[in-house]
């Protein structure tokens, strides 16, 4: 997938791809954009009234940010790699761009978050937004040293079109980023209130699965999925050979009881956003607030083991 940039680019790209196929540990996402950032920082135990505008409100939510990958429990001997929404893509780290710094400082591999939300109901789905700029966002991605995107859609209830147009949607999407020279992760998101969870199921591994045969032996990607309520469900995703990880997202379910949700998929990494800043707050002194987020950080990463 790295055979139209220069060499210098193309080691570190293979450095990364060779960690991220290799070595255990999970993915921290620490993505969430304008709409869920509000939310993220009430966890945090910082309010609306806290701040009077949008960019004092994304200030906010970098430091947090910044506070977590800058702390010593924030390593990359646990952590394969951590994805990016693009206002942070745009910052610094200890004055330093924030991917370079995840990379250089972490060795943790920056992704970055490219869907622009997710587009009205339709067939009991969200796709996602259209994205006319996405070329322009991949080059910079790529010239900023990212590996790899992700895009998120939402399945809601059971409607064969709806998840057929939801994958299709993804994979049409994973091609044009595969040829810009990164890594993308597809991620249909169920419901997981949905009554009809194990049948929405069945129905969205079939067309994975289906996609995953059409692609071309080169082009690679990631599968971002749910925790399924039947266990080892994706184990044929996660043994094709396109698919390079299946990570899970936590969708809802407590820190513990995703953990115990991922323990119980063998083959399947965490790729938490909420459940990873469970329990963290600005108000901790920096001793509280590493303990606390090593020990997230350890029970992610040893749930992440099987």
């Amino acid at each position: 997938m790295f055979k139209y940039l220069n060499r210098e680019l193309t080691m570190i790209l293979e450095k990364m791809s060779k960690k991220l196929a290799s070595q255990k540990g999970f993915i921290a996402a620490l993505d969430q954009s304008g709409g869920s950032t509000p939310n993220a920082l009430a966890l945090y135990g910082i309010e609306k009234s806290d701040y009077n505008s949008d960019e004092e409100m994304m200030d906010l939510v970098h430091r947090m940010r910044t506070r977590i990958i800058t702390s010593p429990a924030f390593d990359g001997n646990r952590i394969l790699a951590a994805i990016l929404f693009e206002d942070t893509l745009d910052r610094c780290v200890l004055d330093r761009p924030t991917a370079s710094y995840l990379w250089q400082e972490k060795q943790i591999i920056p992704f970055l978050k490219i869907d622009k939300g997710l587009a009205d109901e339709k067939n009991g789905v969200h796709l996602m937004k259209d994205m006319p700029t996405l070329d322009l966002l991949l080059d910079k991605a790529l010239a900023k040293g990212v590996f790899g995107t992700k895009m998120r859609s939402f399945i809601k209830s059971i409607n064969n079109q709806g998840i057929v147009d939801i994958v299709e949607q993804q994979f049409t999407l994973a091609k044009q980023i595969i040829s810009r020279g990164l890594m993308p992760i597809i991620e249909p998101e169920v419901d997981i209130n949905c009554p009809d969870k194990i049948a929405v199921e069945k129905l969205l591994k079939a067309e994975l699965l289906k996609q995953l045969d059409n692609l071309e032996s080169d082009q690679k990607v990631m599968l971002k999925l749910t925790l399924p309520d039947i266990y080892d469900f994706y184990e044929d995703c996660i043994a094709h050979p396109n698919v390079v990880r299946v990570v899970a997202l936590s969708g809802g379910y407590s820190r513990e009881l995703a953990n115990d949700k991922v323990l119980l998929n063998k083959g399947i990494i965490a790729s938490f956003s909420r459940s990873l800043t469970e329990g963290l707050s600005a108000l901790q002194s920096d001793d509280t607030f590493n303990e606390s987020l090593n020990n997230s950080i350890e029970s992610i990463f040893q749930s992440s083991q099987t």
